[in-house]
């Protein structure tokens, strides 16, 4: 009999464990007799009550397997390193805020059963704040047009979604230790299924996204998939050297002329200081590889 594992990582989700698992279990109890299923939950070292009740979960139902952290890892590596734990012939992978619906759970697997070894929720409307929504929309148009590897990426697309077996073992092979999920499902290629959904609003705890997790999210999409930026550093130099040589000649003719020069001088330093952020990101990616450290280091494991 095949098995499906749904994953999901959780940090301080006290008050949405308990019913992420009962709303997953309703799904999965469709499948008895037909399918296997486990439900795998990673904690990002909690500080609230959440490990507490997931021992709770795993103790009444053997299927709940949970893994707790040594530390916080982040919100790239923690998530990811819970997928590659899964041995289901097709993995699902679901955030524990429950602002991703479970009820299409049913939808992923129909269209597995159809073939297809990826299939994805896709955000066709969200009910969190608009202003964020829009700045999402506004990073996919950005990325979309400074890719320069051939990946396509999916539009408002966060992770949600079921990979099969095949998929999972390809991730495994190459061995990232700070990938860039979204991104590295698409440039792993097979044809993809796309459910759309609406995202809902968080009802209970506080998220733990913030303007630094959404710019990591950004820039690691950017350094793994576009030199664009470098590129353009070039051309920037360029066009900054003609500026400068603009503004030494208003100088020597235009003895008034100081705080355009001023200015210039802001402007181009300003420049400068951006360019070597860009780099200093790319860099870092390199080294983060060449360290090589795990993904993730396990305090414990329940139920495996």
């Amino acid at each position: 009999m095949k098995k499906i594992s749904i994953v999901s990582g959780c940090y301080n989700e006290q008050d949405n464990i308990e019913e992420l698992y009962n709303r997953v279990k309703s799904q999965m109890d469709k499948y008895e007799g037909k399918y296997e299923w486990e439900q795998i939950i990673i904690d990002n070292f909690s500080s609230d009550n959440t490990v507490e009740k997931l021992r709770e979960l795993a103790k009444n139902d053997k299927r709940v397997k949970v893994i707790l952290n040594a530390r916080n890892f982040g919100h790239i590596r923690s998530p990811y390193y819970g997928i590659m734990q899964a041995e289901g012939d097709a993995v699902i992978y679901i955030a524990s805020d429950l602002q991703d619906p479970p009820e299409i759970i049913e939808q992923f697997i129909e269209k597995w059963e159809q073939g297809y070894k990826i299939v994805l929720g896709q955000k066709t409307n969200s009910k969190e704040s608009k202003s964020m929504y829009r700045i999402r929309k506004l990073f996919y148009w950005f990325m979309e047009h400074i890719i320069d590897d051939g990946t396509e990426q999916i539009k408002q697309y966060t992770g949600f979604g079921l990979y099969d077996k095949t998929v999972v073992d390809t991730m495994h092979s190459i061995e990232d230790p700070y990938p860039y999920f979204r991104g590295l499902i698409c440039d792993i290629g097979f044809e993809k299924a796309l459910i759309p959904y609406t995202q809902n609003k968080r009802e209970r705890g506080i998220t733990t996204n913030n303007f630094y997790t959404l710019y990591d999210n950004a820039m690691l999409g950017v350094v793994k998939h576009s030199k664009v930026l470098l590129r353009l550093a070039v051309f920037m130099g360029v066009a900054m050297g003609i500026i400068s040589l603009f503004i030494f000649f208003i100088s020597m003719f235009n003895k008034s002329a100081l705080s355009f020069i001023i200015a210039g001088f802001l402007f181009i330093s300003a420049i400068q200081l951006f360019f070597i952020g860009i780099v200093g990101e790319y860099v870092g990616a390199i080294h983060t590889r060449v360290n090589n450290r795990p993904l993730v280091v396990e305090k414990e494991r329940i139920n495996f």
